[in-house]
């Protein structure tokens, strides 16, 4: 009776565990749309969406967010060019070709990369990359995208490499073996058996490098200028919603005003953006599974 009443107990435990997290993220929800919607009663959404300038703290307002939506972008695709290759490749040498002794060593050094403070990064990006960018770059501005953007690619480069390494790592043994049998050298059994079987976890460890670069913060805040520019140029001052979020939030822009509440609407469409995201993910693994099914 005892033992079934602790049973009881770690299942009601779990269970408001599971509603604490649930009703977290319904609470933050529930405050971007109360106050995006305060926004959007003053602002038109087609001028939000569609607009190409983005200057609500200056005298003459403008409500464009697609300046900061494409140095997200910018950046983000910088990130995940440099982190989706490197750690793809990392991943198939510690699950194919590296010693067990040397995959014990290098992933959790690797994964080091995952526990330095972002604010490290940007100004390693700051006083090092840009400064190190510009022998060879001699336009490059001081404030850019792409030094932010390289250091923000090996800042994800362990979500990729090891979420892939495990994925590939999962795949039964008699995959591989088969491969071998039918005289697949081990670099076509990796590349046409491993991951083709691991493509769902290989998916989702891209998509959630995707998530971590567009939601970071302290890289671009620091080191790419928060100068809200519509170009794709690299090599320019741009301003990330995530900046310009804490650029806002700094506390020289009054709660309530029409200005405070711009970051609640950019808010929201980074959630829909990250959410899109995790959408595609469970739709390629589906797709996935069942054309291999």
């Amino acid at each position: 009776m005892s033992l079934r009443r602790g049973e009881r107990a770690i299942e009601v435990l779990l269970f408001l565990c599971a509603l604490a997290s649930v009703g977290t993220t319904a609470g933050i929800i529930a405050v971007l749309a109360v106050e995006t919607f305060a926004f959007f009663g003053e602002v038109s959404i087609v001028e939000f969406l569609t607009g190409t300038e983005w200057t609500p703290l200056f005298a003459t307002k403008h409500f464009g967010v697609l300046p900061l939506l494409l140095g997200t972008t910018v950046v983000s695709v910088i990130a995940l060019v440099v982190a989706v290759p490197t750690g793809l490749l990392s991943a198939i040498y510690l699950s194919e070709y590296a010693p067990e002794r040397v995959r014990r060593v290098v992933k959790p050094v690797l994964e080091i990369l995952a526990g330095v403070p972002t604010v490290v990064y940007g100004y390693f990006a700051l006083t090092f990359v840009t400064p190190l960018l510009q022998q060879w770059l001699p336009g490059l501005s001081g404030f850019n995208a792409l030094s932010p953007g390289i250091v923000m690619g090996l800042m994800i480069l362990p979500l990729v490499s090891s979420l892939s390494e495990d994925a590939m790592r999962a795949v039964p043994r008699g995959l591989r073996e088969g491969a071998y049998a039918l005289g697949a050298t081990r670099m076509q059994t990796a590349l046409q058996v491993v991951v083709p079987a691991a493509f769902s976890g290989i998916t989702a460890a891209v998509i959630l490098a995707a998530s971590r670069a567009i939601g970071e913060t302290m890289i671009v805040a620091i080191a790419a200028g928060q100068q809200p520019r519509f170009t794709a140029n690299p090599f320019v001052p741009i301003e990330t919603m995530t900046a310009y979020i804490v650029q806002v939030s700094l506390g020289d822009t009054p709660q309530g005003t029409l200005e405070y509440r711009t970051i609640f609407a950019v808010g929201m469409l980074l959630f829909l953006m990250t959410f899109a995201l995790n959408l595609l993910s469970s739709w390629l693994r589906a797709r996935f599974r069942e054309e291999y099914n």
